[in-house]
């Protein structure tokens, strides 16, 4: 869409250049030559307004538009990511830990530490 628009810039700069260079071809000496110069000059800038409209439209192509309905080149940077976190909505992110068992509670996985488990007490006979 972006190149449709710069036809106009382009247009008005093509038909300075065509008027500049009729009107410097009727006159003579440094007019002439600086109106040729001028001429060329509106040529190149209109070329370079239709480069420029190309090549916007051409990296304007992977974003996101906002009159498309969409949310713009910011994606989902307001709504819920993937990974969770502390910028997502509330409720998500990683899992909440479980909750620690009573300190008076015996582990029935044992202590972790494997010098407990190499000298279990003596077993008592009844």
């Amino acid at each position: 869409m972006i190149y449709l628009l710069a036809l106009l810039p382009a247009t008005a700069l093509t038909i300075g250049g065509y008027l500049v260079l009729f009107v410097s071809s009727r006159s003579e000496g440094a007019l002439r030559t600086f109106g040729k110069y001028l001429a060329f000059w509106a040529f190149t800038l209109a070329g370079l307004v239709i480069l420029g409209a190309l090549f916007a439209a051409a990296a304007h192509t992977g974003h996101r538009c906002p009159p498309y309905g969409m949310r713009g080149t910011h994606g989902g940077m307001y709504g819920p990511w993937g990974g969770g976190g502390r910028f997502g909505p509330e409720g998500q992110g990683a899992p909440p830990a479980p909750p620690l068992p009573p300190a008076g509670a015996p582990n029935p996985a044992g202590s972790g530490n494997p010098a407990d488990n190499a000298n279990p007490p003596p077993a008592t006979a009844h």
